[in-house]
């Protein structure tokens, strides 16, 4: 098994249509199934994995670690990844995002550590499948590390496409493409405007306050459920203002989960994008901040940036592949 290369591998950040907080197992393990639909855009997380020319480990993220031992990596999900893969030094493992790492609600974290473990497979000589990528990183994220959240973005960016999961209270998870033909996914891209708030959100304490209070909002998340197992049909049509309907549903019905979800700027900015022409409007992630998802007619899109000055619009078109890896080094 060689480990004299260099291996850049990248996996796709995601925007989520509907569902988002039934994929939490808390939810679908006692009152499942779950379902979310999800597509992954062009932006990406990049990691790029290394011999080292010592058997120290170099890991460089926001900040820069140089340690002796895996133990010592402060990095939480680098360290795990290592211990899991049975890696224990004479590495350097570099990060790289087209969008702000953390709080935006694309997905960074988990999609950071799918690309990180798919270049660690491929470091070792290894194909690993989309399943079982998905399964490591929610082995790492929700069981070895504990940290609450759902698995939508685990699987959402090992698989990549505009898919449809299903979480059962057995722990199988389907995941299932969205037929769409090239001009439906076209005119999706053109109603679709994506704007960042200029504010992030830590996810964690907002999943907890979720996880205590699934009890009291069962029907919030049965109807969220439905809501996503009816869209791959509306998306399947081209029908746009069903498609903004069931987004304006969905994010009404998220707000109700837990505190911190939204907030009054928060909803200032949608009823602004509404009152401007878009036909549907949610925040991406668990809430908070980050990035609110439009859907609007194109000869809307410019009026509704006029209507939110302080909002920055990240223009992005859907991608139908997962992890990959771009850049091998020679011998």
């Amino acid at each position: 098994m060689k480990k004299n290369r260099m291996f850049m591998s990248r996996a796709p950040l995601r925007i989520t249509f509907a569902g988002g907080g039934t994929d939490l197992p808390d939810f679908f393990r006692r009152f499942g199934p779950g379902a979310c639909v999800s597509a992954t855009i062009n932006k990406y997380v990049y990691v790029v994995v290394n011999k080292k020319f010592d058997n120290k480990i170099r890991v460089s993220y926001s900040t820069t670690e140089i340690v002796d031992s895996v133990d010592e990596i402060k990095h939480p999900t680098i360290r795990e990844s290592l211990r899991l893969l049975d890696i224990d030094g004479g590495i350097e493992i570099v990060s790289i995002s087209d969008i702000p790492s953390s709080g935006t609600g694309l997905g960074s974290s988990s999609t950071f550590l799918v690309a990180l473990l798919n270049a660690l497979h491929a470091y070792r000589g290894e194909y690993i499948s989309s399943n079982q990528l998905a399964k490591e990183a929610v082995k790492i994220e929700r069981e070895i590390l504990r940290e609450p959240g759902g698995l939508q973005d685990q699987y959402i960016a090992a698989y990549g496409g505009l898919r449809i999961m299903k979480f059962f209270p057995d722990g199988n998870v389907a995941v299932n493409p969205i037929i769409s033909g090239r001009d439906q996914i076209k005119d999706l891209e053109e109603n679709l405007m994506l704007m960042y708030t200029g504010k992030t959100r830590p996810s964690s304490s907002i999943h907890l306050d979720q996880t205590a209070k699934i009890e009291n909002h069962l029907r919030e998340y049965q109807e969220m459920r439905d809501i996503a197992l009816d869209l791959p049909e509306i998306i399947s049509s081209g029908d746009m203002k069903s498609l903004g309907r069931a987004v304006d549903q969905n994010w009404e019905l998220k707000t109700k989960l837990a505190d911190g979800i939204t907030l009054p700027w928060i909803d200032s900015i949608i009823r602004k994008g509404i009152k401007a022409g878009a036909v549907g409007a949610k925040l991406i992630g668990a809430g908070g901040g980050g990035f609110v998802l439009f859907v609007a007619p194109k000869e809307n899109q410019r009026e509704i940036e006029k209507a939110l000055p302080q909002l920055r619009r990240e223009r992005f078109s859907l991608r139908f592949s997962g992890p990959e890896i771009i850049f091998v080094g020679d011998d």
